[in-house]
């Protein structure tokens, strides 16, 4: 398995700031053509953009969930990036620094792909290249999505080092490109049959530390994580957030660094969940 300092080479880690960028539904429609132009020809498919904007832009989320690491040119990234942070900023940005910490903790119900964090924790699958399923709602598909090809591209060139599936309860890290979060960290959580094992409850444990380690070892002051094995990895919520924020409280008073972890939630239930936990540590 490979460590930060295997990879951090093979992929640009350095970030960049954005500056603020606002663009009009015609300016966004141009830009959808030429990306789409460039995506049909991949596909050996005919163009046509008599489609209106929304249309065009389902087109291209779809294209580009299916669309295989390849490299893309300098062009496509320019017009992709001005597209994809302008519609980042119109989602609205959250700064985790509004939210209400209590001993390094905050919880946040909403979209992750909106939280400007120093780095977001995507749950990702053993291959480590985002959802291939065309506008699925997982959030390894959104924040592939809304990131960019960058983030495909980036966890293809660690995989092809690493040579094999990313095992369960480990983590890498990329740029989070067009999120506003500064990095992506992503880990593979444990797939539960029947009912969750000790083995899975370890393995989960050590998704939440091994990303934990990994923002430590970047300097990273904040981190907002998701409910990773829940939904389709068939964890129980429940138990699946008090093992989160046991490992997390325990790696806080363990190392005693000075990070903003923010639990963040999409279902109600989820959120009821951590805030029942939360009020009573």
């Amino acid at each position: 398995m490979l460590t930060l300092s295997d990879y951090k080479n093979v992929i640009d880690l350095t970030y960049k700031p954005k500056p603020p960028l606002i663009l009009s539904e015609t300016e966004k429609s141009a830009i959808c053509d030429e990306m789409l132009g460039t995506l049909l020809e991949e596909r050996n498919e005919i163009a046509a953009f008599s489609y209106p904007y929304k249309v065009k832009r389902d087109l291209i989320w779809g294209y580009l969930n299916q669309r295989l690491p390849n490299p893309v040119s300098a062009r496509f990234l320019e017009i992709q990036d001005k597209l994809f942070w302008s519609e980042t900023l119109e989602n609205g940005v959250v700064s985790v620094d509004t939210l209400d910490f209590k001993d390094g903790i905050a919880l946040w119900q909403g979209d992750i792909s909106r939280l400007a964090a120093d780095a977001v924790v995507n749950a990702a699958n053993s291959a480590l290249l985002g959802c291939f399923i065309p506008h699925h709602k997982c959030i390894d598909n959104v924040i592939h999505s809304r990131a960019g090809v960058q983030l495909r591209l980036d966890c293809s060139r660690i995989m092809g080092m690493q040579g094999e599936p990313e095992p369960a309860g480990c983590a890498k890290i990329t740029l989070g490109y067009n999120l506003p979060a500064k990095y992506v960290i992503h880990t593979v959580g444990p797939m539960v049959g029947v009912k969750p094992t000790e083995a899975d409850a370890r393995t989960l444990r050590s998704c939440y530390v091994s990303c934990l380690n990994l923002a430590k070892e970047m300097g990273l002051k904040s981190i907002a994580f998701c409910c990773i094995s829940t939904g389709v990895f068939g964890y129980p919520n429940d138990e699946a957030a008090e093992i989160a924020v046991g490992a997390v409280r325990n790696w806080l008073l363990e190392t005693g660094y000075d990070v903003k972890v923010v639990f963040d939630v999409f279902l109600d239930k989820d959120a009821a969940i951590y805030a029942d936990i939360l009020k009573n540590l």
